[in-house]
């Protein structure tokens, strides 16, 4: 396993070792004990799965009382995949990064610490994505960013995307109340 940092302390591009052969492959996307040899401490009590289809763009979400650490996975398909640290003590406050994320070579996941807000795109016809969280699902506890800020300015590489109407009515960054960003310590 190779973790890369990104310019996004508490981001890293994780590239698990894949063993393929004429039948496929096998991959090992999880084992608690060599990602803590990493510094990836957190502890992951839910798994969720999402599909979309083609032009699809979800988010920007986040959690705000308690935040959640995740490890993002793409199990089928291809996407472009973007964080964005709402961490108001960081030096990077309001900054993201964007890597695409695939079923190929190379299989690569992202970690975020807790404090982003996190969204992607679809690339190909279909994706699966597989969420490992540090937290468990609390309707009450969403945040969400609008998309297409101004001003942190993501570079989407699709034109039109399908967008849910909850997700294209999120504030901007500038809009969003102090008190509605993630509470991380610090």
């Amino acid at each position: 396993m190779r973790i890369v940092e990104t310019a996004l302390g508490g981001v890293f591009i994780i590239e698990p070792r894949c063993f393929r052969d004429e039948r496929g492959f096998f991959l090992e996307s999880f084992r608690s004990p060599r990602y803590r040899e990493a510094g990836i401490l957190d502890d992951f009590v839910q798994d969720n799965h999402s599909r979309s289809v083609r032009g699809v763009l979800r988010g920007l979400h986040f959690t705000v009382r308690h935040p959640q650490a995740q490890i993002v996975t793409v199990m089928r398909g291809k996407i472009f995949d973007v964080v964005v640290d709402l961490r108001r003590s960081s030096a990077t406050f309001g900054r993201w990064f964007g890597a695409e994320l695939s079923d190929d070579a190379p299989r690569r996941q992202i970690y975020m610490a807790p404090g982003f807000a996190h969204g992607f795109c679809v690339l190909s016809d279909v994706a699966d994505l597989h969420y490992k969280v540090s937290r468990t699902y609390d309707h009450a506890d969403e945040g969400g960013l609008l998309w297409n800020d101004a001003q942190i300015g993501i570079r989407w590489p699709i034109d039109s995307p399908i967008v849910s109407p909850r997700d294209a009515a999120y504030p901007t960054l500038r809009e969003l109340d102090a008190a509605r960003l993630p509470h991380t310590a610090g």
